[in-house]
């Protein structure tokens, strides 16, 4: 029995440290692929139509990289990917869009999803996905209008010179552009926009990594094509027509919290959870649910639908970017740089403890 509860504990310890991970793998690259084929700029899709590889690999490493990094990195980079409005108790369309507001209001209130706890940090109880994704945005826009003030390079020396300025600035908007199409991904995932992210609430524990990444694996190789087929097919969506960046995605996760319920009367559960507290420990028991494959069935059309509004609202703020950069010129660019370990980048629209980046 002992071995039992510890196991449980390690589980929901897990569980918690976990929140931020979302589709899993492949489900993120393949979102930043489909985006790829997406974009409307011709000069663009031009340039990233050769690399929807590297685009998938960048739309990974919040996930498989950055997590790798210091507790002090992580710490502030884990709230970056959800968003739980229940815990300041507000609906997600109440959410003010000034994340500093945001602090300076709740900071020390009542934490609406836990009796007589108070909000000791606002990043680590509502999250920030909006404003993570936003900051890489505005990021690349920067990188390309400085970009219009360079040199370009002649001669293969200069193409191959990471440390020319224009390389390396040209270099750094491209990174920005995919690591932002993380967490556009993120939003997307119904279980990132609200505080039951592993559905131990409504009975479904366990829910979230079977949703995202074991019904996931079961798509056939063509999950790229569908999506782009799926997002092809999308019209002018409410959360692409909002005034700025953080209403827009304000209004898509509001879409995506929408599917929650469906989600859950879809999971083909056979036991449900059960949380039990015992000596002020909260003892967690996933439900016993039917294998991934079963789930697949059942979850592949709604899974289908949630990256493909991923991908057209990154392809759509990957235009916007380029526009609002003044439309760089791509051709220049002919470096072979590779992002293997992108350095990570602090949250700038809150106050952090740590304020450097740590570099690989």
């Amino acid at each position: 029995m002992k071995d039992k509860i510890k196991i449980l504990t390690v589980f929901a310890l897990f569980f918690a440290a976990t929140q931020a991970f979302s589709w899993g793998g492949r489900g993120h690259a393949a979102i930043c692929e489909a985006a790829v084929f997406l974009v409307k700029n011709p000069q663009l899709k031009e340039y990233l139509q050769n690399k929807p590889h590297m685009m998938g690999h960048l739309c990974n490493v919040p996930d498989i990289y950055w997590k790798t990094l210091s507790p002090e990195f992580r710490k502030a980079g884990d709230p970056g990917h959800f968003i739980n409005a229940e815990n300041l108790g507000l609906k997600i369309s109440e959410i003010p869009t000034d994340y500093k507001t945001i602090v300076a209001t709740y900071t020390g209130q009542e934490n609406k999803s836990k009796d007589n706890k108070k909000i000791f940090s606002v990043p680590d109880e509502l999250g920030s996905n909006w404003w993570r994704a936003e900051q890489f945005y505005k990021r690349a826009i920067a990188d390309g209008q400085a970009l219009k003030a360079m040199t370009t390079p002649t001669g293969f020396k200069d193409e191959q010179n990471e440390e020319l300025p224009f390389n390396k600035t040209f270099y750094s908007m491209i990174v920005n552009l995919g690591l932002m199409g993380h967490f556009i991904g993120d939003a997307s995932q119904p279980f990132h926009s609200t505080s039951d992210y592993d559905g131990y609430a409504a009975n479904h524990g366990g829910i979230h990594a079977y949703y995202e990444d074991s019904c996931v694996a079961y798509f056939d190789a063509d999950l790229v094509a569908r999506i782009v087929k799926k997002a092809k097919s999308l019209k002018n969506p409410k959360w692409t027509s909002q005034k700025t960046y953080i209403e827009n995605m304000k209004a898509f996760s509001e879409v995506a919290l929408e599917d929650l319920k469906t989600v859950l009367k879809l999971d083909p559960v056979t036991t449900p959870s059960v949380i039990k507290i015992e000596k002020g420990m909260s003892l967690k028991t996933p439900a016993e649910r039917k294998p991934a494959s079963v789930g697949f069935q059942k979850f592949e059309k709604i899974i289908l639908e949630e990256m493909a509004r991923s991908s057209y609202l990154l392809a759509h703020y990957w235009d916007e970017a380029y526009k609002s950069a003044g439309e760089p010129q791509m051709k220049a660019y002919k470096s072979y740089r590779y992002p293997l370990t992108p350095e990570f980048v602090m949250p700038d629209y809150y106050d952090t403890s740590a304020k450097a980046t740590e570099k690989k």
